[in-house]
């Protein structure tokens, strides 16, 4: 098969399309012909050298989601069959033409979708829904604030919560990426670049925060958080160390949290994708929650992908199509 394959760690232009050999499957595991696959940052962490991938997964292939057909199905697959249109969470290995992956890991393309949005999924959805109803609680009628509203992240979130019935607060760098997450179901943003979040939310004060940032952030968001708040930690762009006030924590009975979901076991991964489907699932085939595509690229322009996903100027998610 043909595969995108980080030929050294380092910039965008270390990808390059090569043979490699086919994926061979097992076990539950089926086989899926590519048509498309998603892009996040963790790519970029990894092409880099600064993330590397959980044993017995190839370290020079990137992506952790795709939609395609099931080409062959293990001896122990029970809910797949060979011809099913599927979305399905990886550990790696996205970038080719075909990738193998335990059935548990795998969701259907919701009615309506095209393969390229349904590839932009699993990677958002399993952390949103992980992260922000599970791991964060929330509840209709709470506040959440999203750091980087934008984000792949921050567009699933936000639809997902305002749907449900929360209220919703971005961060964002610019009035029009701010204007692009109202459309979407925000109730407001807050230009990080002109306005501080901590003096615009002291007031009001928030029940979940989704963190994508770290660093200072630590605690401006114990400040805005209200009594039993819960804050949730998904990435950490600014990794200098941080003070956290434990007496805030006390007094204001909160939750500091985080998770990683790559390196999670198969069994939790498999009983999300199950509780995804279950609540997510019909959202989107109700049409209140969209899949949001900024720009697809051939598989051959993985390099000039990733110097887009580089440079933040997008809204929504950066597919490679084939």
């Amino acid at each position: 098969m043909k595969a995108i394959v980080i030929t050294k760690p380092g910039g965008p232009e270390v990808l390059a399309l090569k043979e490699y050999p086919t994926p061979e499957i097992s076990g539950d595991q089926v086989l899926i012909e590519v048509k498309a696959a998603g892009l996040n940052r963790l790519d970029v962490f990894q092409r880099e050298g600064n993330y590397p991938a959980p044993a017995g997964v190839p370290d020079d292939i990137l992506g952790l989601e795709v939609a395609g057909t099931v080409v062959e199905c293990g001896p122990e697959v029970t809910d797949l069959k060979v011809g099913d249109k599927v979305c399905a969470l990886l550990e790696g290995g996205g970038y080719a033409e075909f990738v193998s992956v335990r059935e548990g890991q795998c969701l259907p393309v919701p009615d309506g979708l095209s393969f390229a949005e349904a590839a932009s999924l699993p990677e958002t959805v399993f952390t949103v829904w992980s992260n922000i109803f599970q791991r964060g609680n929330l509840q209709p009628g709470e506040t959440l604030l999203i750091h980087g509203g934008n984000s792949g992240i921050g567009i699933t979130g936000i639809q997902i919560a305002h749907t449900l019935g929360s209220k919703v607060v971005v961060t964002v760098g610019s009035e029009e990426k701010g204007k692009t997450c109202l459309d979407l179901g925000a109730d407001s943003y807050i230009n990080y670049k002109t306005q501080n979040f901590e003096d615009e939310l002291q007031s009001e004060g928030v029940d979940v925060i989704l963190d994508m940032i770290g660093g200072d952030y630590l605690a401006k968001n114990i400040n805005i958080l209200k009594p039993d708040g819960r804050l949730v930690h998904i990435n950490a762009v600014d990794q200098s160390p941080a003070r956290l006030d434990i007496k805030k924590v006390m007094t204001k009975r909160l939750t500091v949290t985080g998770s990683t979901l790559r390196s999670r076991g198969y069994e939790f991964k498999k009983q999300l994708a199950k509780e995804v489907q279950r609540s997510v699932w019909p959202l989107i085939e109700a049409k209140q929650f969209k899949p949001v595509i900024f720009r697809t690229f051939p598989f051959s322009e993985a390099s000039e992908a990733h110097r887009l996903l580089e440079n933040g100027t997008h809204t929504g998610k950066i597919i490679l199509v084939r």
